[in-house]
């Protein structure tokens, strides 16, 4: 837990928030009236979560506190993931399983996002303690609190229902009485029927993930990757080593395969039919990586204590004196937990570069801060400004600061008012008559749309894209992190935009900065080029 906290703590305000979790930033700041209304049209599966946000964050609206219950919540999971260990196969089995869970990169990464997934995660492994000590005697009461947690964790996120199946798998393995089937089958019922108002208001909420695809081999591959300690090389081929051996342990197998593999395999299973499948929606299967992973790492332990018992002490081969003779069981043991930890931190070290690239807001899909920097140092007061498509409208929601002093000119409704979560637009024929009545704006847009190649689907946006193409001209162009801020002028029948002299702007003093016809693309910090980013789904 302290490595995990550790890990979640390191580089927590990274210096701005990506499109989701500014999401979960405006939303949380409305009035829980107004959420409500949000939840009857838009993002129901994350209805809870949203509410239990507005309470976090009336204490002190920040990014750090926006992520901070993530990294309560993955801490809280690497100490339930160790639990499980102990219960399953002793204390150096639960450390191994714990420390494993911490320094794996994807659990990082989402310990620090301002979303419900390392929520869920704790939540997931928190059922499965409970499902064991119900299995081992603990009683009724067991089997409430197993319901409670499973009811309130697919609350959070209703695709963490598959985890039912992955705990039924459980108890078949275990060859448990019908007793517990029976308690487990009430428990688990009760949680199923609390959540199919949830699961029927979110259905007709399904566009969201309308950009999921049906994930192929490219995708458990990834999956698998993500699930290691390290993504590739010696350390992925040596968890992967350690996560076959701990096959072996049947009580270890019986949890932590379920959970490994049932979860992910139902979603992609679903998903070749209807798309819904996202690593991010199966981050509490990672537990059972590490939980076998572990058990692994245990076998071998104990296969080096036994070939060390059988080590010549001081280089001659004295028949039945070996190091455990010499320094006694404790001593050896101690030795093989040394070279335990310090597989561990050589693993750690060996993905440091991966923690510190994920720690960068550039790592993240985009970084909104910089589009409200971009506005504060280049529009003027009273400037309009048109969002393409209407989703880059969070930059100015999440960082009004930028966008204070210009107007948005296609905006008709305000998002708390009208119950939505980036607000309504005027229709495309008031839309039309209002960049009528300017002779410049500023457009703020993700590259990928501003391909005339593929022309979106919506109405307002193709009217946008028309107007601006046919009745004005590019004065200025600044891209970041995948964000264009460009400046439209309207073109003059003599091709010479407003203003008299082509190149600069009408109204801006000579000298101005402004006034300079600029294209600034700045190189990626890598030095290849960016490749283009593709707007994540609210789910």
């Amino acid at each position: 837990m302290a490595v995990m906290l550790a890990t979640g703590l390191w580089g927590l305000d990274r210096g701005g928030m990506w499109g989701d979790e500014s999401v979960t930033f405006q939303v949380a700041q409305r009035t829980v009236p107004q959420i409500w209304r949000l939840l009857h049209d838009v993002d129901a599966v994350h209805g809870l979560y949203y509410l239990f946000m507005h309470a976090v964050l009336a204490l002190h609206p920040d990014e750090v506190v926006l992520r901070l219950p993530s990294v309560c919540a993955a801490t809280a999971t690497a100490g339930l993931v160790a639990a499980l260990g102990v219960r399953l196969a002793g204390p150096r089995v639960g450390l191994a399983a714990g420390a494993l869970y911490a320094i794996t990169p994807m659990a990082g990464h989402y310990a620090q996002e301002g979303r419900s997934y390392a929520l869920v995660a704790g939540g997931v492994a928190g059922a499965t303690l409970l499902l064991l000590r119900a299995v081992e005697g603990a009683g009724a009461r067991a089997w409430w609190g197993y319901g409670t947690v499973v009811a309130l964790t697919c609350a959070l996120h209703e695709l963490a229902v598959p985890v039912l199946g992955a705990h039924a798998l459980t108890l078949a393995l275990l060859r448990v009485p019908r007793r517990l089937w029976s308690g487990w089958g009430r428990a688990a019922g009760a949680a199923a029927l609390l959540l199919l108002p949830l699961v029927w208001v979110s259905q007709g909420q399904a566009g969201q993930v309308s950009w999921l695809v049906p994930p192929g081999w490219d995708r458990v591959d990834r999956l698998a990757r993500n699930f290691a300690p390290g993504p590739a090389g010696p350390v992925f081929w040596g968890a992967s080593l350690l996560m076959v051996l701990g096959l072996r342990e049947r009580r270890t197998a019986a949890v932590a395969v379920p959970l490994l593999l049932v979860p992910p395999g139902i979603l992609m299973a679903v998903s070749q039919v209807r798309p819904l499948y996202h690593d991010r929606y199966v981050l509490y299967a990672l537990a059972g990586a590490s939980l076998l992973a572990a058990a692994g790492a245990g076998r071998v332990g104990r296969a080096l204590e036994r070939v060390l018992t059988r080590v010549p002490v001081g280089g001659w081969p004295v028949s039945g004196v070996g190091l455990r003779g010499r320094f006694g069981a404790p001593r050896v043991r101690a030795l093989v937990g040394v070279t335990g930890v310090l597989a561990l931190v050589g693993t750690f070290l060996t993905q440091l570069p991966v923690h510190r690239q994920d720690r960068s807001a550039a790592h993240r899909p985009d970084n909104l801060a910089v589009v409200s920097e971009l506005a504060v140092r280049r529009m003027r007061p009273g400037d309009p400004v048109l969002f393409v498509p209407s989703v880059g409208r969070l930059a100015a929601l999440a960082y009004p600061k930028g966008f204070r002093r210009v107007r948005d000119i296609a905006l008709r409704e305000s998002a708390p008012r009208s119950g939505t979560l980036w607000g309504r637009e005027a229709t495309p024929g008031e839309l039309r008559r209002r960049l009528a009545s300017v002779d410049r704006v500023w457009v703020v847009a993700e590259a990928h749309v501003l391909n005339p190649r593929r022309p979106p689907a919506d109405p307002v946006e193709r009217t946008k894209l028309t107007v601006l193409g046919k009745e004005f001209t590019v004065r200025e162009e600044h891209t970041r992190d995948g964000v264009v801020l460009r400046l439209h002028v309207r073109r003059q029948p003599g091709g010479t935009p407003p203003g008299g002299q082509a190149g600069t702007p009408p109204d801006v003093p000579a000298g101005d900065p402004r006034g300079a016809a600029t294209t600034a693309r700045p190189v990626p910090r890598s030095g290849a080029p960016r490749a283009p980013r593709r707007r994540r789904g609210r789910w």
